[in-house]
């Protein structure tokens, strides 16, 4: 890590020392948002946002994002989340807290297209990703140069259909040694087993290189272009075992016409890839993404 990165870290821990999020989850009833507030209230913490949804006031589910100000928060946070356990359990929340000021740790999976993995380590590099990039992990060598001149481990690791089982065991021994709390694969050309995916559940982030749910699967740009779109776009969802089809977290397109051969719609995608990408693995650093189903809600 340069000078200039760790001290935007240092000055952002510095401004978040006391700042917490608390992310809840429940079936909607009366009651929910008084309880919550009063009960930061009662430990002096000031709400700084407030996010609230509901599928359905009557039987339906709610959601709420709560980003605060506590004093003192690093020694209190024990004994509000032990108090907390009893007003979840009143209500039937799944719920988390976190400390704003405690960096994820993120590994990045890439094969041969760096356009994402560049678009990352240069929000990165800017501060503008809050993230501690602990590692990148890759099928090819072409991004060994860029990442090690970040000072950032680069481990290469050949993978194929055929040695998928043994290339997973070593990729999660890596994220387990690096205690990673988010993996995002910035077009990484492999398809993961379910052994894998289970052991990160919703915790691995993919763009694809289309707007799902048209052209699933590969080479999406090649049947775009046999289909004569008038648009293209990506999307970036978290990864389950069914392929391309998991909670979708951010869109966006592009317009195009019938000038443009595959070559120009792959270039056009390129852009659009890594702005999604980008936002979205902002978000979930941000605590910002609550999956309901195979659907997200994003604060």
């Amino acid at each position: 890590m340069n000078s200039y990165i760790k001290d935007q870290v240092e000055q952002f821990q510095v401004r978040n020392k006391n700042r917490g999020r608390l992310l809840v989850s429940c079936p909607d009833q009366p009651g929910i948002v008084s309880t919550i507030s009063q009960f930061l209230f009662s430990h002096q913490a000031n709400i700084i946002e407030s996010s609230q949804y509901s599928t359905n006031p009557e039987g339906g589910s709610f959601f709420i994002r709560i980003e605060f100000e506590c004093p003192n928060l690093d020694e209190k946070a024990s004994k509000m989340e032990q108090e907390f356990t009893g007003i979840a359990g009143e209500f039937s929340m799944e719920w988390s807290f976190t400390h704003v000021y405690n960096l994820k740790k993120v590994a990045i999976f890439v094969s041969k297209e760096l356009h994402c993995l560049l678009e990352l380590l240069w929000e990165w590099q800017s501060g503008d990703l809050m993230a501690d990039i602990a590692l990148v992990i890759s099928n090819h060598e072409e991004a060994r140069e860029v990442v090690e001149n970040l000072n950032i481990p680069f481990y290469h690791i050949p993978a194929n259909k055929d040695i998928r089982q043994e290339v997973e065991e070593k990729q999660l021994k890596l994220l387990k040694e690096y205690d990673i709390d988010l993996i995002v694969l910035a077009r990484y050309m492999q398809i993961l087993t379910p052994t894998f995916v289970s052991a990160n559940p919703n915790k691995i982030i993919n763009i694809h290189h289309s707007f799902l749910p048209a052209f699933i699967g590969a080479r999406p740009y090649e049947r775009a272009y046999n289909r004569g779109v008038k648009l293209i776009g990506a999307t970036s969802h978290y990864v389950t075992n069914d392929l391309d089809e998991g909670p979708i977290i951010e869109q966006d397109i592009s317009r195009v016409d019938h000038r443009d051969n595959v070559d120009k719609l792959k270039k056009i995608g390129r852009g659009v890839e890594r702005s999604v990408l980008v936002r979205a693995v902002k978000w979930h650093l941000e605590d910002r993404i609550l999956v309901h189903g195979n659907k997200t809600i994003v604060f």
